[in-house]
């Protein structure tokens, strides 16, 4: 399972920097570089709550990896030791990428 790192501060999943989701998926089926990738868990978060979930975040996470030509995807799952999860102040899923993500040779 790999470390997860998430700067994606509008995302209600986000607790300090950690995901409070088991398991997040990681869009980009036809993606060449980690701009064509995106969280497909983002939800954004609603008025100034930190989360929406009574569940504490967690530096590690499994992930369902739909980016098929990242070096990292074994049968969608990714095998990254870490990954990060960019995307500032996004507003939708799309303007979230996985940062660690590398085109397989």
């Amino acid at each position: 399972m790999p470390e997860l790192k998430c700067t994606v501060q509008t995302c209600t999943h986000n607790q300090n920097n950690y995901c409070c989701l088991d398991r997040i998926v990681v869009g980009g089926n036809t993606a060449k570089q980690a701009e064509d990738t995106c969280c497909d868990s983002f939800e954004k978060r609603k008025g100034q709550s930190m989360s929406n979930s009574a569940k504490e975040a967690s530096a590690y996470s499994s992930i369902d990896c739909k980016a098929k030509d990242c070096m990292y995807n074994k049968e969608c799952e990714c095998q990254a030791g870490k990954i990060s999860v960019e995307g500032g102040d996004a507003c939708r899923c799309q303007e979230t990428a996985c940062a660690t993500f590398q085109k397989s040779i």
